[in-house]
């Protein structure tokens, strides 16, 4: 089987799993149960291939509790960062789900055993509360007991059954890539706030590479406002392992999408020392400025969002938000994670931010940032995207590229809104168009209706406007018809209009109009 075919095949089962258990339970609210089934089952075989990768005599399922002593388990801690016992592993409890009374209070006690394990070690902060949003004691999935159980061990059967083979053999990141199908799969159904914690792959790949372009090695990549991990593990997909030395570092607001993003990293076979993802406000409570500067940084920030902005006096003080002079609005804070970000990075680094494109245009303080920025040199390109490439919105985003290396007084405009797949209610970037971009951001060769760079002193004459449409010149694309065409077309319309109307007046003129009158004027006597 091929890995496009293994893919699918994956996908289509999962998704009926999810869709025939969660019954009238809304997706949106199942998917918790979903995803944190299938990454109990993921970190189970992790950890059972681990210990039996050191011994090939054991079969760690079998093995009783006792045989576990203090010493082995704070050793596996160290190098796995959680233990589970054997009694605990989702093979065990798959295998007797469907007759188990307690299975909701069993699974509780597991989840925090688990995630205690961790306690007073270094991975702590990676472990703690990753089963949060999983409540097996939730009313959602059932109001009694019986009904709960019996929607969980649907749930654990639906995955156990689930053929992911061996994880060596595997053409796919088996487990990583049904995750990652889940995820889209809810945020695509889910509307708008679908589209707040995940980044579609073809995006999310396109940005990745903008972010690493020609980087050999870069120290660590970030994402200010992380989601569910997606961007970060574009990086990780699309680059050799080594390439990033330190590892993965997010911050995410939202505490259940803070838990998919690091549930998303060991899914994807990343160990807890080599991420580090942040709960909490960026804006306002950033959690890495002792990490800075990040040689990559991408990031998918809210668009629009309100923040408290100049009601706090001390922002304009923030190293982050200073050199600007000014604070990106009240009602709008692009420029506020735009310029998070820009304090952030490396020398050596890039940036690529997907961002709302009323930004790049309108006045007050964000044209007064756009001056920063385009002054200081910064801003590398900006391109524009064709619409509804994302979930729960039509709008055509943009990605600024942000360098602190730049080699002249350019800033390069890139016009990518033609370049899209229709594909059910979305649009995609096929890999060609990702390619197409790619090289001309690589060339910044002038391309009419695509590509075109301009000079510092240009953008300034233009009041720091940073639309792509008032550099890249449209292609028109209406029908041009020759004059001496039209004209012809003109005449031979006129002299068909004259032949009917002399035809028309013909026929009137054979019509005996007296013999009509009378005909009339008999009915109505006879009525």
């Amino acid at each position: 089987m091929t890995s496009a075919q293994q893919r699918a095949e994956l996908q289509r089962r999962i998704w009926q799993i999810a869709d025939d258990v969660r019954g009238s339970v809304d997706g949106w609210d199942f998917k918790q149960y979903v995803l944190g089934t299938l990454f109990y089952r993921f970190i189970s075989e992790d950890f059972a291939n681990y210990i039996e990768n050191e011994d090939d005599s054991i079969d760690y399922a079998t093995l009783p509790d006792e045989v576990i002593t203090p010493e082995i388990k704070d050793d596996i801690i160290k190098t796995k960062g959680y233990f589970i016992f054997p009694s605990q592993l989702f093979a065990n409890i798959a295998t007797n789900a469907n007759k188990n009374d307690r299975l909701n209070t069993d699974l509780a006690n597991i989840f925090t055993a688990i995630e205690s394990s961790a306690n007073g070690y270094p991975s702590e902060p990676d472990i703690k509360g990753l089963f949060t949003d999983f409540d097996t004691t939730s009313n959602r999935l059932g109001n009694t007991v019986v009904d709960k159980n019996s929607r969980l061990a649907a749930v654990i059967k639906g995955v156990a059954e689930l053929d992911f083979g061996s994880f060596q053999n595997s053409q796919i990141d088996l487990f990583g890539d049904a995750y990652e199908f889940l995820i889209s799969n809810y945020a695509a159904n889910a509307g708008k706030s679908g589209g707040e914690f995940f980044t579609p792959q073809h995006v999310s790949k396109l940005i990745a590479q903008l972010a690493m372009h020609k980087q050999t090695s870069v120290n660590k990549i970030y994402d200010p406002a992380a989601g569910s991990g997606s961007l970060l593990l574009q990086a990780k997909k699309h680059f050799e392992a080594h390439i990033i030395e330190e590892g993965f570092f997010g911050q995410e607001i939202n505490h259940t999408t803070y838990n998919l993003a690091r549930m998303n990293m060991f899914l994807h076979n990343i160990n807890y020392d080599k991420f580090n993802i942040a709960l909490g406000n960026t804006l306002l409570n950033p959690q890495f400025s002792d990490e800075k500067p990040f040689d990559a940084i991408v990031s998918n920030p809210p668009y629009s969002v309100k923040w408290i902005g100049s009601d706090d006096p001390t922002l304009i003080n923030d190293e982050r938000f200073a050199p600007a002079g000014v604070l990106a609005p009240k009602s709008k804070a692009d420029f506020a994670f735009v310029l998070h970000a820009l304090s952030y990075l490396s020398s050596k680094g890039r940036a690529a931010i997907v961002c709302f494109p009323g930004i790049f245009y309108r006045g007050g303080a964000e044209q007064k940032i756009r001056q920063y920025l385009v002054d200081n040199n910064y801003v590398e390109t900006v391109i524009s995207l064709a619409p509804n490439l994302f979930f729960g919105t039509s709008i055509a985003v943009n990605i600024l590229v942000l360098s602190k290396h730049k080699a002249d007084n350019t800033t390069q405009f890139i016009d990518a809104s033609e370049l899209f797949k229709k594909e059910t209610n979305n649009n995609i970037l096929k890999d060609e168009h990702i390619t197409q971009i790619m090289q001309v951001f690589d060339s910044k060769e002038a391309i009419e209706h695509f590509a075109k760079t301009v000079e510092s002193s240009a953008i300034a004459a233009n009041d720091y406007n940073l639309a792509v449409s008032s550099y890249v010149e449209a292609k028109d694309t209406r029908k041009i018809i020759p004059i001496h065409q039209l004209n012809a077309e003109l005449k031979t319309t006129v002299a068909k209009i004259d032949q009917l109307r002399t035809e028309i007046d013909a026929i009137v003129a054979e019509i005996d109009l007296p013999a009509l009158s009378a005909v009339r004027q008999s009915r109505q006597e006879e009525n």
